[in-house]
């Protein structure tokens, strides 16, 4: 299985500045905001430093009422300002989380099929839910909140210097202890939240896979491997897991023993200095009310400063779509005719890495004509209709339709040309008419109501009711998506597998009479579909080693014969 791609922090950086920018107006306001309301809260420590100072100078209480008033008043208006900040922090962060997600599912849909299946189902269902999960937490609140803190800190920090510069590096220098700790952090957070990410994703896939495949591991008694295979990917979930807390375990403590380092030295370092009268009592006590200060904003960042590395591991897999490979643009050559022609093909997977299972087929499949491609159970058959449906594409050699390969299609051109049904289909959440839409969106009713009936799906006669489908109802519903799609070329890789066989044949024969003068491919194991074609193609090995009609390969005594007299318990053979 090969991962997708993780994009690294560079690529990450510069995903955030161009959502930043798509929206650098609120981002603007939201910067000002968010600086009137630090500027508001300045002034209530200066204020309680001038009411001490003026009880000291021996001032009535009437001057200490009017700097109360005044610090009520900053209060009111700092509160005001906060709240409009976070509001509109909260919306800039849903616009930019609804960015994240529609590019997501763009490039999603862009990914080759070839690609998803290498990577595995759960990888990107892992990506789509609790990746983007994880970044609308932080978008949403940890962002707008540190950035809160952030500029609160920044002007806190100003304040400390204005008073006296001296008691302003007393306290940088007190949270040094903090540098280190986070620098110590941010070296071990970013590959464990990713390497947690990659645990998360394994679970999934070995979930969805397990729940697609429930009646095959019931029917073949696989419960306990598959509990085992759970087991031991929740197993390694949890260590990963675990190794994360014990970061977090070491980094928290460090940081809350360095909030008191320095008001403590600011006290002691501000009485030596109003000793010999360079500052005074109030101005003390107004720098340190200021670094008190700066442990809120300050402890809201490094509380939220774990998720927003769970959230940067979970950025960078989601932006890692960006490097994966994408479907050919729709800007593709146009194919001069129907024919299709496939010379010296050679195919290996694991992008050709692996051993090589095709081995050198020669084929042309004029247009209209029916071919049946039979063979034996890992003889090649699927892997040649991937090629031919331009899923993946050939080591060595071409598969082209009308003199352009299949794999430089785009996916609508593709689509309007070559169509491959399998025996796994999808049946989306939503209404049977919602299901056939997506072959042909400006489909009527009477037109889905035909196509269902041209593939014997006698069951459908509600369109706009959601059906709980059997197997066989599912794959009626992919064959009726494809007589709506209209394709010139239909494969049909074991299409039919799940229907009994009076069905199946019924159906093949409808879609054979629908699909009249367009081209039809079955790749099947039921050889009355290779009675009905137009000629058949036996495959042995990897190898194209017979090619003709029916009656011409029975007469052969080959390999076709053989398979056909055994289908047919003929004692003989």
């Amino acid at each position: 299985m090969t991962a997708l791609p993780i994009a690294g922090p560079a690529d990450v950086r510069r995903a955030v500045l161009r959502l930043i920018r798509a929206d650098g107006r609120t981002f603007a306001t939201l910067l000002a905001v968010n600086s009137l309301s630090a500027c508001t809260g300045l002034a209530g420590p200066w204020l309680l430093g001038r009411i001490i100072d003026e009880v000291r100078a021996g001032s009535g209480t009437g001057a200490v009422d009017r700097l109360a008033l005044v610090i009520v008043a900053g209060a009111l208006v700092q509160l005001l300002l906060a709240r409009y900040a976070r509001y509109i922090g909260f919306r800039f962060g849903e616009r930019i989380l609804a960015g994240v997600r529609e590019q997501f599912v763009d490039r999603a849909l862009a990914l080759p099929a070839s690609v998803v299946e290498r990577a595995g189902a759960g990888d990107l269902t892992a990506r789509g839910t609790g990746d983007v999960t994880s970044i609308a937490s932080s978008l949403r609140d940890v962002g707008p909140t540190m950035f809160v803190s952030a500029v609160q800190c920044l002007f806190l920090f100003g304040a400390v210097f204005v008073i006296d510069p001296v008691l302003g590096g007393i306290g940088l220098l007190g949270l040094i202890g903090i540098r280190y700790a986070l620098r110590w952090y941010l070296r071990r957070a970013r590959d464990a939240y990713l390497a947690e990410g990659a645990t998360n994703s394994e679970v999934a896939g070995i979930l969805a896979a397990t729940a697609a495949g429930a009646r095959t591991v019931e029917a073949f008694g696989l419960q306990e491997q598959r509990l085992a295979a759970s087991g031991d990917a929740i197993e390694e979930s949890r260590r990963k897991r675990f190794a994360t807390l014990a970061l977090r375990s070491v980094f928290f403590p460090a940081v809350e023993i360095s909030y008191l380092v320095p008001v403590t030295g600011v006290l002691v370092v501000g009485a030596l200095l109003h000793a010999h009268g360079a500052v005074s009592v109030g101005a003390v006590a107004a720098a340190a009310l200021y670094l008190r200060q700066v442990a809120e904003p300050l402890d809201q960042i490094l509380m939220y400063f774990e998720q927003l590395q769970s959230s940067s591991a979970s950025f960078a897999r989601i932006e890692g779509l960006a490097a994966a490979p994408r479907a050919s643009s729709a800007a593709s050559p146009v194919p001069d005719g129907d024919l299709i022609e496939v010379s010296g093909v050679r195919y290996a997977y694991d992008d050709g890495a692996g051993p090589e299972v095709l081995h050198g087929i020669d084929l042309t499949v004029r247009p209209g004509e029916r071919l049946a491609v039979v063979g034996p159970s890992g003889a090649g058959k699927s892997t040649l209709s991937r090629l031919l449906a331009g899923i993946d594409a050939p080591v060595s050699g071409s598969v082209t339709v009308g003199g352009v390969p299949v794999c430089d299609l785009g996916p609508e051109q593709l689509r309007r040309h070559v169509v491959l049904v399998t025996q796994e289909h999808h049946v989306f959440l939503g209404t049977l008419r919602d299901n056939l839409l997506i072959a042909a969106p400006s489909a009527t009713d009477p037109e889905l109501l035909a196509a269902l009936a041209t593939v014997g799906a006698d069951w459908a006669t509600d369109l706009d009711s959601s059906p709980s489908l059997d197997g066989s109802q599912a794959q009626q519903l992919a064959l009726a998506r494809v007589v709506l799609a209209d394709p010139h070329t239909l494969i049909l890789d074991e299409a039919t597998a799940l229907l009994d066989p009076r069905t199946a044949r019924h159906t093949e024969r409808a879609l054979v009479s629908v699909l009249a003068g367009r081209t039809v491919i079955a790749i099947a194991h039921r050889l009355h579909t290779a009675h009905d074609a137009d000629r058949v193609a036996v495959m042995e090995g990897g190898r194209l080693t017979e090619l003709g009609t029916h009656d011409a390969l029975v007469a052969a005594g080959g390999a076709y014969a053989a398979l056909w007299h055994s289908w047919h318990g003929d004692p003989t053979v």
